[in-house]
């Protein structure tokens, strides 16, 4: 079994964690047959993914949250950008959720317009396939 000898700071963690969550949507879209470009800097921008369709591009910011409450607030940490949809996931539980990107400062993540998805490919992309 390979063992990991390198010790890597938290924040450095961190971005490895997130990147991962960014890697595994681009995964299941791939493998429904979205075509998923990742920009090679998202600073700014804050697009993580942009996913397209024959005739649709869609700005995708990925998201987690430390909590297993889905009834928690979070913050819209892209003013100013073009995002179409933000997806959170719990790094706690097994549930994610996709939501179109709010104008307001704070917004509670299991609000009505949100959809929620377990932790899983088919029901990501049954989600994915409301918006």
């Amino acid at each position: 079994m390979p063992v990991k000898n390198s010790k890597i700071k938290q924040e450095t963690l961190a971005a490895h964690k997130q990147l991962s969550y960014e890697n595994l949507v681009s995964a299941w879209l791939t493998g429904d047959g979205w075509e998923v470009l990742i920009p090679a800097i998202d600073h700014g921008k804050k697009t993580d993914l942009v996913v397209a369709d024959d005739t649709n591009y869609y700005r995708i910011q990925v998201k987690t949250v430390e909590s297993s409450d889905n009834s928690i607030t979070v913050e819209n940490k892209w003013k100013g950008a073009k995002i179409d949809y933000v997806i959170y996931f719990s790094r706690t539980a097994e549930w994610g959720y996709i939501a179109p990107a709010f104008t307001e400062n704070r917004k509670r993540l299991n609000s009505p317009d949100h959809i929620r998805f377990h932790n899983h490919p088919a029901n990501f992309l049954k989600a994915f396939r409301k918006i």
